[in-house]
């Protein structure tokens, strides 16, 4: 239950700013933007300037997370909250969109020298970029590990019973 709260609240959190980042991202720019959000995405490009200029790839993902993750978000809360039994479907298929997710955001940065990312201040390095995002992918690889360990107790079951999946 307390992994489904935590969920529910970055669902909210994720929702909230990611929108809106896509949003003045297609219309303009962070950078020239003004307004709580963009603050926030400006303070965020202190540490990775992509954030601040239109740049196709972490548009694309956030795009993405925004409608698509938000969605299924949205829909597996409604799972879990009425024991649906293709909640862990729901589950696993969205903390691989956001592990996918992650990895689309820096893995090209990474290819290319980490040009766009402040590595040599403390602040921007270690908690903006690897403990802000780390909660993306600790969060899903938890839920991931939830859904092994759920799907494992009801294969067991199926088989101690004697009836196999067909």
């Amino acid at each position: 239950m307390a992994l489904l709260k935590i969920k529910h609240w970055l669902v909210k959190i994720k929702s909230c700013k990611e929108g809106p980042f896509v949003y003045l991202s297609l219309v303009g720019n962070i950078a020239n933007s003004d307004g709580l959000i963009a603050s926030l995405w400006k303070e965020y490009g202190k540490a990775d300037a992509r954030w601040l200029n239109f740049d196709p790839t972490i548009v694309s993902v956030e795009i993405l997370t925004a409608v698509l993750d938000g969605f299924l978000a949205l829909f597996l809360i409604y799972a879990i909250v009425k024991e649906k039994p293709y909640r862990h479907f729901l589950q696993i298929t969205l903390c691989v969109c956001e592990l996918y997710g992650d990895w689309m955001t820096f893995c090209p940065e990474w290819l290319v020298g980490s040009p766009n990312l402040n590595t040599n201040n403390w602040l921007y390095c270690w908690v903006y970029l690897v403990f802000f995002n780390g909660v993306w992918v600790l969060i899903p690889a938890l839920l991931l590990w939830q859904s092994w360990v759920e799907l494992k107790k009801i294969h067991q079951k199926g088989t101690s019973s004697g009836k196999k999946f067909q």
